[in-house]
Protein backbone atom coordinates (compact mmCIF):
# COMPACT_ATOMS: atom_id res chain seq x y z
CA UNK A 1 0.00 0.00 0.00
CA UNK A 2 1.19 3.49 -0.75
CA UNK A 3 0.57 4.82 2.74
CA UNK A 4 3.03 7.64 2.20
CA UNK A 5 0.77 9.09 -0.45
CA UNK A 6 -2.23 8.57 1.75
CA UNK A 7 -0.56 10.29 4.69
CA UNK A 8 0.33 13.25 2.51
CA UNK A 9 -3.29 13.51 1.48
CA UNK A 10 -4.34 13.51 5.14
CA UNK A 11 -1.86 16.20 6.15
CA UNK A 12 -3.21 18.31 3.32
CA UNK A 13 -6.69 17.76 4.68
CA UNK A 14 -5.62 18.93 8.12
CA UNK A 15 -4.00 22.09 6.88
CA UNK A 16 -6.33 23.19 4.09
CA UNK A 17 -9.83 22.07 5.08
CA UNK A 18 -12.13 25.05 4.40
CA UNK A 19 -14.77 25.98 6.96
CA UNK A 20 -17.55 25.24 4.50
CA UNK A 21 -16.41 21.65 4.32
CA UNK A 22 -16.40 20.89 8.02
CA UNK A 23 -19.90 19.41 8.03
CA UNK A 24 -19.14 17.08 5.16
CA UNK A 25 -15.89 16.06 6.78
CA UNK A 26 -17.79 15.05 9.91
CA UNK A 27 -20.46 13.03 8.13
CA UNK A 28 -20.96 9.35 7.25
CA UNK A 29 -19.19 6.33 5.73
CA UNK A 30 -20.70 3.40 3.80
CA UNK A 31 -19.00 0.19 2.63
CA UNK A 32 -20.70 -2.03 0.03
CA UNK A 33 -19.88 -5.71 -0.58
CA UNK A 34 -21.14 -7.82 -3.50
CA UNK A 35 -22.30 -11.39 -2.86
CA UNK A 36 -19.27 -12.98 -4.55
CA UNK A 37 -16.93 -10.68 -2.64
CA UNK A 38 -18.31 -11.58 0.80
CA UNK A 39 -17.09 -14.43 2.96
CA UNK A 40 -20.51 -16.08 3.30
CA UNK A 41 -22.25 -15.06 0.06
CA UNK A 42 -24.28 -12.27 1.62
CA UNK A 43 -24.74 -8.88 0.04
CA UNK A 44 -23.77 -6.09 2.43
CA UNK A 45 -24.29 -2.40 2.83
CA UNK A 46 -23.39 -0.27 5.83
CA UNK A 47 -23.62 3.16 7.40
CA UNK A 48 -22.02 5.24 10.13
CA UNK A 49 -24.39 8.04 11.15
CA UNK A 50 -21.69 10.51 12.09
CA UNK A 51 -23.51 13.51 13.45
CA UNK A 52 -26.07 14.68 15.99
CA UNK A 53 -29.01 12.63 14.74
CA UNK A 54 -31.58 10.72 16.75
CA UNK A 55 -30.60 7.37 18.19
CA UNK A 56 -34.07 6.02 18.85
CA UNK A 57 -35.21 3.25 16.56
CA UNK A 58 -38.26 1.08 16.16
CA UNK A 59 -40.03 -1.28 13.79
CA UNK A 60 -42.53 0.65 11.72
CA UNK A 61 -45.35 -1.87 11.14
CA UNK A 62 -46.73 -3.14 7.87
CA UNK A 63 -50.22 -1.96 7.03
CA UNK A 64 -52.99 -1.99 4.42
CA UNK A 65 -54.88 1.09 3.29
CA UNK A 66 -58.10 1.78 1.39
CA UNK A 67 -58.12 3.44 -1.99
CA UNK A 68 -57.57 7.22 -2.16
CA UNK A 69 -55.58 7.34 1.10
CA UNK A 70 -52.74 9.87 1.31
CA UNK A 71 -49.59 9.90 3.44
CA UNK A 72 -47.58 12.86 4.70
CA UNK A 73 -43.97 13.56 3.83
CA UNK A 74 -42.03 15.15 6.68
CA UNK A 75 -38.90 17.06 7.53
CA UNK A 76 -37.18 17.18 10.91
CA UNK A 77 -37.87 13.63 12.21
CA UNK A 78 -34.15 12.98 12.48
CA UNK A 79 -33.83 15.07 15.63
CA UNK A 80 -36.80 13.94 17.69
CA UNK A 81 -36.39 12.39 21.16
CA UNK A 82 -38.84 9.50 20.85
CA UNK A 83 -41.03 7.96 18.12
CA UNK A 84 -44.22 9.90 18.87
CA UNK A 85 -42.56 13.30 19.14
CA UNK A 86 -43.40 15.97 16.58
CA UNK A 87 -41.08 18.64 18.06
CA UNK A 88 -39.42 20.42 15.18
CA UNK A 89 -41.18 18.23 12.62
CA UNK A 90 -42.82 19.88 9.60
CA UNK A 91 -45.08 18.48 6.93
CA UNK A 92 -43.55 19.10 3.52
CA UNK A 93 -46.45 17.68 1.51
CA UNK A 94 -48.67 14.67 0.82
CA UNK A 95 -48.58 11.85 -1.71
CA UNK A 96 -50.96 8.97 -2.47
CA UNK A 97 -50.54 6.08 -0.04
CA UNK A 98 -49.73 2.57 -1.27
CA UNK A 99 -52.30 -0.17 -0.85
CA UNK A 100 -49.81 -2.13 1.28
CA UNK A 101 -46.63 -1.05 3.04
CA UNK A 102 -43.87 -3.26 4.46
CA UNK A 103 -42.56 -3.31 8.02
CA UNK A 104 -39.15 -1.64 8.24
CA UNK A 105 -36.48 -0.71 10.77
CA UNK A 106 -37.00 2.99 11.42
CA UNK A 107 -33.61 4.52 12.23
CA UNK A 108 -32.65 8.17 11.62
CA UNK A 109 -31.86 7.04 8.09
CA UNK A 110 -34.33 4.13 7.62
CA UNK A 111 -32.32 1.06 6.79
CA UNK A 112 -33.98 -2.41 6.44
CA UNK A 113 -37.41 -3.80 5.59
CA UNK A 114 -39.04 -7.21 5.99
CA UNK A 115 -38.18 -8.16 2.37
CA UNK A 116 -34.42 -7.78 2.91
CA UNK A 117 -34.16 -4.42 1.17
CA UNK A 118 -31.34 -2.53 2.89
CA UNK A 119 -30.06 1.05 2.59
CA UNK A 120 -26.94 2.88 3.79
CA UNK A 121 -26.36 6.62 3.46
CA UNK A 122 -23.62 9.22 3.14
CA UNK A 123 -23.89 12.96 2.43
CA UNK A 124 -21.65 14.59 -0.15
CA UNK A 125 -23.40 18.01 -0.40
CA UNK A 126 -22.19 18.84 -3.90
CA UNK A 127 -22.77 22.22 -5.49
CA UNK A 128 -24.80 24.68 -3.40
CA UNK A 129 -26.25 26.19 -6.56
CA UNK A 130 -28.16 22.96 -7.26
CA UNK A 131 -30.22 22.97 -4.07
CA UNK A 132 -33.93 23.70 -4.16
CA UNK A 133 -35.57 23.75 -0.71
CA UNK A 134 -39.00 23.71 -2.39
CA UNK A 135 -38.57 20.06 -3.31
CA UNK A 136 -40.77 17.83 -1.16
CA UNK A 137 -38.39 15.00 -0.41
CA UNK A 138 -35.43 14.96 1.95
CA UNK A 139 -33.22 11.91 1.58
CA UNK A 140 -34.46 10.11 4.71
CA UNK A 141 -38.06 10.32 3.51
CA UNK A 142 -37.09 8.87 0.14
CA UNK A 143 -35.53 5.98 2.06
CA UNK A 144 -38.68 5.52 4.14
CA UNK A 145 -41.05 5.40 1.21
CA UNK A 146 -38.75 3.03 -0.71
CA UNK A 147 -38.58 0.63 2.25
CA UNK A 148 -42.35 0.77 2.70
CA UNK A 149 -43.08 -0.05 -0.93
CA UNK A 150 -40.18 -1.94 -2.52
CA UNK A 151 -38.59 -5.39 -2.24
CA UNK A 152 -35.50 -4.99 -4.46
CA UNK A 153 -32.79 -2.39 -4.98
CA UNK A 154 -33.87 -1.82 -8.58
CA UNK A 155 -37.46 -1.20 -7.56
CA UNK A 156 -36.29 1.26 -4.88
CA UNK A 157 -34.14 3.23 -7.32
CA UNK A 158 -36.92 3.46 -9.92
CA UNK A 159 -39.49 4.52 -7.32
CA UNK A 160 -37.24 7.19 -5.83
CA UNK A 161 -36.54 8.48 -9.32
CA UNK A 162 -40.28 8.77 -10.01
CA UNK A 163 -40.91 10.56 -6.71
CA UNK A 164 -38.08 13.02 -7.33
CA UNK A 165 -39.39 13.83 -10.80
CA UNK A 166 -42.98 14.34 -9.65
CA UNK A 167 -42.57 15.99 -6.24
CA UNK A 168 -39.04 17.39 -6.22
CA UNK A 169 -35.89 16.78 -4.20
CA UNK A 170 -35.16 19.35 -1.46
CA UNK A 171 -31.97 18.03 0.14
CA UNK A 172 -28.26 18.51 -0.59
CA UNK A 173 -26.13 16.01 -2.51
CA UNK A 174 -26.71 12.53 -1.07
CA UNK A 175 -25.58 8.98 -1.69
CA UNK A 176 -27.60 5.86 -0.85
CA UNK A 177 -26.03 2.39 -0.93
CA UNK A 178 -28.92 0.06 -1.68
CA UNK A 179 -28.77 -3.72 -1.29
CA UNK A 180 -31.02 -6.75 -1.62
CA UNK A 181 -30.15 -10.47 -1.46
CA UNK A 182 -28.87 -10.42 -5.06
CA UNK A 183 -27.05 -7.13 -5.64
CA UNK A 184 -25.92 -3.78 -4.27
CA UNK A 185 -26.15 -0.37 -5.97
CA UNK A 186 -24.80 3.11 -5.32
CA UNK A 187 -27.32 5.89 -5.91
CA UNK A 188 -26.44 9.60 -5.94
CA UNK A 189 -28.90 12.49 -6.14
CA UNK A 190 -28.97 16.29 -6.19
CA UNK A 191 -31.40 19.07 -6.97
CA UNK A 192 -31.38 20.67 -10.39
CA UNK A 193 -31.22 24.27 -9.25
CA UNK A 194 -33.45 26.80 -7.44
CA UNK A 195 -35.67 27.36 -10.47
CA UNK A 196 -36.57 23.71 -10.95
CA UNK A 197 -38.26 21.52 -8.31
CA UNK A 198 -37.17 18.12 -9.67
CA UNK A 199 -33.73 16.58 -9.26
CA UNK A 200 -30.93 14.68 -11.00
CA UNK A 201 -29.64 11.26 -10.06
CA UNK A 202 -27.54 8.33 -11.21
CA UNK A 203 -27.16 4.76 -9.96
CA UNK A 204 -24.51 2.13 -10.67
CA UNK A 205 -24.59 -1.57 -9.81
CA UNK A 206 -21.50 -2.76 -7.93
CA UNK A 207 -20.14 -5.96 -9.56
CA UNK A 208 -20.87 -9.08 -7.51
CA UNK A 209 -17.16 -9.74 -6.86
CA UNK A 210 -16.34 -6.13 -5.90
CA UNK A 211 -16.47 -3.80 -2.90
CA UNK A 212 -17.11 -0.07 -2.96
CA UNK A 213 -16.89 2.84 -0.52
CA UNK A 214 -18.71 6.15 -0.20
CA UNK A 215 -17.58 8.65 2.43
CA UNK A 216 -18.97 12.15 1.78
CA UNK A 217 -17.63 12.40 -1.75
CA UNK A 218 -19.57 11.90 -4.98
CA UNK A 219 -18.18 8.65 -6.42
CA UNK A 220 -20.11 8.00 -9.64
CA UNK A 221 -18.22 8.92 -12.80
CA UNK A 222 -19.11 7.77 -16.30
CA UNK A 223 -22.51 6.20 -16.79
CA UNK A 224 -23.38 3.90 -19.70
CA UNK A 225 -27.15 4.28 -19.99
CA UNK A 226 -27.25 1.71 -22.80
CA UNK A 227 -26.23 -0.89 -20.20
CA UNK A 228 -29.53 -1.04 -18.32
CA UNK A 229 -28.39 -4.00 -16.21
CA UNK A 230 -25.74 -1.95 -14.48
CA UNK A 231 -26.68 1.73 -14.84
CA UNK A 232 -29.72 3.90 -14.25
CA UNK A 233 -30.17 7.66 -14.22
CA UNK A 234 -32.77 10.40 -14.40
CA UNK A 235 -33.80 11.27 -17.95
CA UNK A 236 -32.43 14.81 -17.44
CA UNK A 237 -29.04 13.81 -16.04
CA UNK A 238 -27.03 15.20 -18.95
CA UNK A 239 -29.39 17.97 -20.05
CA UNK A 240 -29.29 19.74 -16.68
CA UNK A 241 -25.48 19.61 -16.55
CA UNK A 242 -25.29 21.08 -20.05
CA UNK A 243 -27.93 23.75 -19.37
CA UNK A 244 -26.18 24.91 -16.19
CA UNK A 245 -22.74 24.95 -17.79
CA UNK A 246 -21.44 22.03 -15.73
CA UNK A 247 -20.63 19.97 -18.84
CA UNK A 248 -19.86 21.19 -22.32
CA UNK A 249 -21.87 18.42 -23.97
CA UNK A 250 -18.89 17.32 -26.04
CA UNK A 251 -16.47 15.40 -23.86
CA UNK A 252 -17.18 12.29 -21.83
CA UNK A 253 -19.86 12.88 -19.21
CA UNK A 254 -18.94 12.27 -15.57
CA UNK A 255 -21.60 12.58 -12.87
CA UNK A 256 -19.25 13.59 -10.07
CA UNK A 257 -17.36 16.10 -12.18
CA UNK A 258 -20.58 17.77 -13.27
CA UNK A 259 -22.61 17.75 -10.07
CA UNK A 260 -19.99 17.74 -7.36
CA UNK A 261 -16.76 18.96 -8.87
CA UNK A 262 -14.58 17.29 -6.25
CA UNK A 263 -14.23 16.31 -2.63
CA UNK A 264 -14.76 18.28 0.59
CA UNK A 265 -11.12 19.44 0.42
CA UNK A 266 -12.05 21.27 -2.77
CA UNK A 267 -9.80 18.94 -4.75
CA UNK A 268 -11.00 17.82 -8.20
CA UNK A 269 -11.15 14.17 -7.10
CA UNK A 270 -13.90 11.60 -6.47
CA UNK A 271 -12.37 10.44 -3.19
CA UNK A 272 -10.68 11.57 -0.02
CA UNK A 273 -8.94 9.88 2.90
CA UNK A 274 -11.46 7.27 3.95
CA UNK A 275 -12.32 5.93 0.49
CA UNK A 276 -8.67 5.47 -0.34
CA UNK A 277 -7.73 3.91 2.99
CA UNK A 278 -10.55 1.35 3.01
CA UNK A 279 -10.03 0.35 -0.60
CA UNK A 280 -6.29 -0.01 0.00
CA UNK A 281 -6.99 -2.21 3.00
CA UNK A 282 -9.27 -4.56 1.07
CA UNK A 283 -7.35 -4.46 -2.23
CA UNK A 284 -3.70 -3.78 -1.30
CA UNK A 285 -2.38 -4.85 -4.70
CA UNK A 286 -4.78 -2.79 -6.80
CA UNK A 287 -2.24 0.02 -7.22
CA UNK A 288 -4.40 2.70 -5.58
CA UNK A 289 -2.65 5.82 -4.28
CA UNK A 290 -3.36 9.34 -3.10
CA UNK A 291 -1.86 10.96 -6.19
CA UNK A 292 -4.45 9.41 -8.53
CA UNK A 293 -6.85 11.94 -10.09
CA UNK A 294 -9.74 9.49 -9.77
CA UNK A 295 -10.35 6.22 -7.93
CA UNK A 296 -12.35 3.42 -9.54
CA UNK A 297 -15.88 3.20 -8.19
CA UNK A 298 -15.26 -0.36 -6.99
CA UNK A 299 -12.45 -2.91 -6.74
CA UNK A 300 -12.11 -6.66 -6.34
CA UNK A 301 -10.92 -7.42 -2.78
CA UNK A 302 -7.78 -9.46 -2.14
CA UNK A 303 -9.80 -11.92 -0.04
CA UNK A 304 -13.46 -12.50 0.76
CA UNK A 305 -14.86 -9.86 3.09
CA UNK A 306 -16.65 -10.76 6.33
CA UNK A 307 -18.93 -8.80 8.63
CA UNK A 308 -15.98 -8.63 11.03
CA UNK A 309 -13.84 -7.06 8.29
CA UNK A 310 -16.44 -4.36 7.63
CA UNK A 311 -16.83 -3.72 11.37
CA UNK A 312 -13.06 -3.41 11.74
CA UNK A 313 -12.85 -0.86 8.91
CA UNK A 314 -15.82 1.19 10.12
CA UNK A 315 -14.12 1.24 13.53
CA UNK A 316 -10.72 2.15 12.10
CA UNK A 317 -8.51 5.00 13.22
CA UNK A 318 -5.64 4.02 10.90
CA UNK A 319 -3.74 2.01 13.51
CA UNK A 320 -0.55 0.59 12.09
CA UNK A 321 -0.06 3.54 9.73
CA UNK A 322 1.56 6.95 10.03
CA UNK A 323 -1.92 8.48 10.18
CA UNK A 324 -2.71 7.03 13.60
CA UNK A 325 -3.01 10.14 15.75
CA UNK A 326 -2.59 8.36 19.08
CA UNK A 327 0.49 6.54 17.84
CA UNK A 328 2.30 9.85 17.38
CA UNK A 329 1.83 11.18 20.92
CA UNK A 330 4.77 9.74 22.85
CA UNK A 331 6.34 10.09 26.32
CA UNK A 332 9.67 9.08 27.84
CA UNK A 333 9.83 5.35 28.48
CA UNK A 334 9.96 4.88 32.30
CA UNK A 335 11.44 1.42 31.80
CA UNK A 336 14.41 2.80 29.91
CA UNK A 337 17.47 2.98 32.20
CA UNK A 338 20.93 4.11 31.31
CA UNK A 339 22.30 0.61 31.66
CA UNK A 340 19.24 -1.10 30.19
CA UNK A 341 19.12 -3.24 27.11
CA UNK A 342 19.74 -1.11 24.06
CA UNK A 343 16.64 -2.69 22.48
CA UNK A 344 14.36 -0.90 24.95
CA UNK A 345 12.82 2.15 23.18
CA UNK A 346 13.53 5.64 24.47
CA UNK A 347 9.87 6.62 24.21
CA UNK A 348 6.49 4.91 24.22
CA UNK A 349 2.98 5.92 23.19
CA UNK A 350 1.30 7.77 26.02
CA UNK A 351 -1.62 6.04 27.76
CA UNK A 352 -3.37 9.41 27.53
CA UNK A 353 -3.19 9.36 23.74
CA UNK A 354 -6.37 8.42 21.93
CA UNK A 355 -7.30 8.56 18.25
CA UNK A 356 -10.40 10.70 18.85
CA UNK A 357 -8.87 13.75 20.47
CA UNK A 358 -10.81 16.94 19.91
CA UNK A 359 -9.38 19.58 17.57
CA UNK A 360 -8.69 21.90 20.52
CA UNK A 361 -6.59 19.18 22.22
CA UNK A 362 -4.60 18.68 19.03
CA UNK A 363 -4.16 22.44 18.72
CA UNK A 364 -2.42 22.46 22.12
CA UNK A 365 0.20 20.00 20.88
CA UNK A 366 0.61 21.93 17.66
CA UNK A 367 1.13 25.14 19.65
CA UNK A 368 3.83 23.35 21.63
CA UNK A 369 5.65 22.67 18.41
CA UNK A 370 4.65 19.05 17.91
CA UNK A 371 4.51 18.94 14.13
CA UNK A 372 3.48 15.28 14.19
CA UNK A 373 -0.01 16.13 15.42
CA UNK A 374 -2.57 16.75 12.73
CA UNK A 375 -6.36 16.68 12.84
CA UNK A 376 -6.96 13.79 10.43
CA UNK A 377 -10.51 12.55 9.97
CA UNK A 378 -10.64 8.93 11.10
CA UNK A 379 -13.19 6.42 9.80
CA UNK A 380 -14.64 5.90 13.29
CA UNK A 381 -15.46 9.08 15.16
CA UNK A 382 -16.60 9.88 18.68
CA UNK A 383 -19.59 11.89 17.42
CA UNK A 384 -21.15 8.89 15.65
CA UNK A 385 -24.81 8.45 16.64
CA UNK A 386 -25.14 4.84 15.46
CA UNK A 387 -23.77 2.49 12.83
CA UNK A 388 -25.25 -0.38 10.81
CA UNK A 389 -23.79 -3.30 8.85
CA UNK A 390 -26.61 -5.03 7.01
CA UNK A 391 -26.43 -8.51 5.49
CA UNK A 392 -28.93 -9.67 2.87
CA UNK A 393 -28.89 -13.46 2.33
CA UNK A 394 -30.89 -15.14 -0.43
CA UNK A 395 -30.52 -18.70 0.91
CA UNK A 396 -32.50 -17.85 4.06
CA UNK A 397 -36.10 -16.74 4.64
CA UNK A 398 -36.43 -12.95 4.54
CA UNK A 399 -37.12 -12.60 8.25
CA UNK A 400 -33.78 -14.05 9.35
CA UNK A 401 -31.87 -13.49 6.10
CA UNK A 402 -31.88 -9.72 6.55
CA UNK A 403 -29.94 -8.73 9.65
CA UNK A 404 -28.57 -5.37 10.73
CA UNK A 405 -25.54 -5.42 13.04
CA UNK A 406 -25.99 -2.19 14.98
CA UNK A 407 -23.84 -0.26 17.41
CA UNK A 408 -24.47 3.04 19.18
CA UNK A 409 -21.84 5.75 19.57
CA UNK A 410 -18.26 5.27 18.36
CA UNK A 411 -18.00 2.13 16.14
CA UNK A 412 -14.33 1.86 17.09
CA UNK A 413 -15.36 1.23 20.69
CA UNK A 414 -18.94 -0.04 20.84
CA UNK A 415 -20.25 -3.61 20.49
CA UNK A 416 -22.70 -4.60 17.77
CA UNK A 417 -25.97 -6.44 18.26
CA UNK A 418 -28.26 -8.04 15.64
CA UNK A 419 -31.66 -6.70 14.61
CA UNK A 420 -33.56 -8.86 12.13
CA UNK A 421 -35.83 -8.05 9.21
CA UNK A 422 -38.40 -10.40 10.73
CA UNK A 423 -38.36 -9.03 14.26
CA UNK A 424 -41.39 -7.16 15.57
CA UNK A 425 -40.22 -5.13 18.56
CA UNK A 426 -37.11 -3.65 20.16
CA UNK A 427 -36.04 -3.09 23.78
CA UNK A 428 -37.61 0.04 25.25
CA UNK A 429 -34.18 1.59 25.78
CA UNK A 430 -33.67 1.67 22.02
CA UNK A 431 -36.86 3.68 21.50
CA UNK A 432 -35.46 6.77 23.25
CA UNK A 433 -32.88 9.15 21.81
CA UNK A 434 -29.90 9.81 24.06
CA UNK A 435 -28.64 12.90 22.23
CA UNK A 436 -30.81 15.56 23.86
CA UNK A 437 -29.86 15.06 27.51
CA UNK A 438 -28.22 12.46 29.73
CA UNK A 439 -30.78 9.77 30.53
CA UNK A 440 -30.22 6.24 31.76
CA UNK A 441 -33.38 5.02 30.06
CA UNK A 442 -31.77 5.74 26.66
CA UNK A 443 -29.50 3.05 25.23
CA UNK A 444 -26.95 5.56 23.92
CA UNK A 445 -26.00 6.63 27.45
CA UNK A 446 -24.87 3.11 28.37
CA UNK A 447 -22.31 3.12 25.56
CA UNK A 448 -21.29 6.77 25.28
CA UNK A 449 -20.41 7.11 28.96
CA UNK A 450 -17.92 4.21 29.17
CA UNK A 451 -16.57 5.04 25.72
CA UNK A 452 -15.70 8.57 26.83
CA UNK A 453 -14.23 7.27 30.07
CA UNK A 454 -12.09 4.85 28.07
CA UNK A 455 -10.51 7.67 26.07
CA UNK A 456 -9.16 9.28 29.25
CA UNK A 457 -6.46 6.60 29.31
CA UNK A 458 -7.08 4.76 26.05
CA UNK A 459 -3.75 2.96 26.18
CA UNK A 460 -4.98 1.12 29.28
CA UNK A 461 -8.74 0.95 28.67
CA UNK A 462 -8.46 -0.48 25.16
CA UNK A 463 -7.00 -3.69 26.65
CA UNK A 464 -10.43 -4.46 28.12
CA UNK A 465 -12.75 -2.61 25.75
CA UNK A 466 -11.53 -3.91 22.39
CA UNK A 467 -11.69 -7.62 23.38
CA UNK A 468 -15.20 -7.03 24.76
CA UNK A 469 -16.23 -5.30 21.52
CA UNK A 470 -14.85 -8.14 19.38
CA UNK A 471 -16.38 -10.80 21.64
CA UNK A 472 -19.91 -9.84 20.65
CA UNK A 473 -19.17 -10.17 16.94
CA UNK A 474 -17.76 -13.64 17.59
CA UNK A 475 -20.79 -14.43 19.76
CA UNK A 476 -23.01 -13.58 16.81
CA UNK A 477 -20.97 -15.68 14.42
CA UNK A 478 -21.22 -18.71 16.75
CA UNK A 479 -24.90 -18.39 17.56
CA UNK A 480 -26.47 -17.23 14.30
CA UNK A 481 -26.60 -20.71 12.67
CA UNK A 482 -28.64 -21.94 15.65
CA UNK A 483 -31.03 -18.98 15.40
CA UNK A 484 -31.41 -19.42 11.64
CA UNK A 485 -32.18 -23.14 11.93
CA UNK A 486 -34.70 -22.66 14.74
CA UNK A 487 -36.40 -19.93 12.73
CA UNK A 488 -36.72 -22.15 9.66
CA UNK A 489 -38.08 -25.02 11.77
CA UNK A 490 -40.77 -22.80 13.27
CA UNK A 491 -41.78 -21.53 9.83
CA UNK A 492 -41.98 -25.09 8.52
CA UNK A 493 -44.37 -25.89 11.37
CA UNK A 494 -46.56 -22.91 10.47
CA UNK A 495 -45.57 -21.10 13.66
CA UNK A 496 -44.94 -17.70 12.11
CA UNK A 497 -45.66 -15.74 15.28
CA UNK A 498 -43.30 -17.92 17.33
CA UNK A 499 -40.61 -17.49 14.66
CA UNK A 500 -40.91 -13.70 14.82
CA UNK A 501 -40.79 -13.82 18.63
CA UNK A 502 -37.60 -15.92 18.46
CA UNK A 503 -35.85 -13.12 16.54
CA UNK A 504 -37.30 -10.40 18.76
CA UNK A 505 -36.20 -12.21 21.94
CA UNK A 506 -32.75 -12.98 20.60
CA UNK A 507 -32.18 -9.31 19.80
CA UNK A 508 -33.44 -8.32 23.25
CA UNK A 509 -31.13 -10.78 25.03
CA UNK A 510 -28.11 -10.00 22.88
CA UNK A 511 -28.57 -6.26 23.26
CA UNK A 512 -29.08 -6.64 27.01
CA UNK A 513 -25.77 -8.48 27.29
CA UNK A 514 -23.93 -5.62 25.53
CA UNK A 515 -25.49 -3.06 27.91
CA UNK A 516 -24.51 -5.08 30.98
CA UNK A 517 -20.94 -5.47 29.77
CA UNK A 518 -20.53 -1.78 28.97
CA UNK A 519 -22.02 -0.82 32.33
CA UNK A 520 -19.38 -3.05 33.94
CA UNK A 521 -16.65 -1.34 31.93
CA UNK A 522 -17.96 2.07 32.96
CA UNK A 523 -17.70 1.18 36.64
CA UNK A 524 -14.21 -0.20 36.07
CA UNK A 525 -12.96 2.94 34.33
CA UNK A 526 -14.37 5.21 37.04
CA UNK A 527 -12.53 3.12 39.62
CA UNK A 528 -9.31 3.16 37.57
CA UNK A 529 -9.40 6.96 37.47
CA UNK A 530 -10.15 7.61 41.12
CA UNK A 531 -7.07 9.79 41.42
CA UNK A 532 -8.40 12.11 38.75
CA UNK A 533 -8.21 12.62 35.03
Amino acid sequence: MKLKNLFALCVLAASTLPLAAQGENEACTSIMVGRKASADGSVMTSHTCDSWYRTWMRYSPSADFPRDTVTSIYGGRMHTEYPGSMDGVTERGKIPQAKHIYRFLDTAYPCLNERQLAIGETTYSGRDTLCNPEGMFMIEELQRIALERCSTAREAIKLMGELIKKYGYGDSGECLTIADPKEVWIFEVQGEGPKKKGGVWAAVRIPDDHIAVSANVSRIGNIDLADTENYMASDNVKDVAKKLGLWDGKGEFSFWKAYSGGNYLKEPKNYSVRELFIMQQLAPNAGLSGDMPELPLSVKPEKKVSVEDVARLLGSYYEGTDMNLSGRLKVKNPRKKEDADAQEPDSIVSDRANPWMRPDEIAVYEAMGDSAMHNIRTVSVSWCAYSTIIQCRDWLPDGVGGVAWICLDNPGQSPRFPVFAGGTDLPEMLKICGQHRPRQDAALQHFREPNRMATVRWGVARKSMEPARDYFLMKGRREMPMVENLYKELLAQGKDAEAAELLTSYTRDFFGATVLRWDELNRRYWKDNWKGF
